[in-house]
């Protein structure tokens, strides 16, 4: 299965989506041909997927820095932006367990979950019997994030999501970006 399809499987992205998907398509024009379509939400979905964790959780702090956040929205940023820094166990624990205590209802937990699911285990850290997380939990987390930093200014819902996507459509040009959800699992 193609790098694009296997992605949208795994996002879940919707039948009308995949219809205009070909396993031929470079992330790039993959991601951009649901935009153009207007399936913001599964070409936001794709786009996360598609590129490497790092470079998602990157992203999503990138666009979290310019957001009036609240001390907890900031906390969960603070997290991820410690993994990505230092993507030690200690820094995705540390993010993992705190959108874990959180239970994943704000944007700092969202934020943090985007670290906290990027490998590692979702075990509790004294059980000896590691769970790795699913390797598309983490652009879950970031779709989930973005949306939510998105419903910020609700009337411009639609136009700050279409404006965080764009900031990262130049992250697909990266040479083997897509190739490396291949590494990821």
């Amino acid at each position: 299965m193609s790098i694009i399809l296997q992605a949208a499987s795994q996002m879940e992205l919707s039948p009308a989506s995949c219809a205009h998907l070909r396993p031929d398509m470079r992330a790039e024009v993959a991601v951009q041909t649901l935009l153009d379509a207007g399936e913001t939400q599964d070409g936001l979905k794709l786009l996360a997927r598609l590129l490497p964790k790092r470079y998602a959780v990157a992203w999503l702090c990138q666009c979290a820095r310019d957001e009036p956040l609240n001390i907890e929205d900031k906390a969960g940023a603070s997290l991820a932006e410690a993994w990505l820094r230092d993507p030690s166990e200690d820094h995705r624990r540390a993010a993992f367990e705190f959108s874990n205590a959180g239970g994943y209802k704000t944007l700092g937990t969202w934020l943090a979950a985007a670290a906290g699911w990027s490998g590692g285990s979702l075990a509790p850290a004294a059980q000896d019997t590691p769970v790795p997380p699913a390797d598309h939990l983490t652009a879950c987390a970031v779709v989930a994030a973005t949306n939510l930093m998105a419903a910020l200014v609700p009337d411009q819902f639609a136009l700050r999501r279409r404006a965080f996507i764009s900031r990262a459509m130049t992250l697909l040009n990266v040479e083997g970006t897509a190739t490396s959800m291949k590494k990821e699992g």
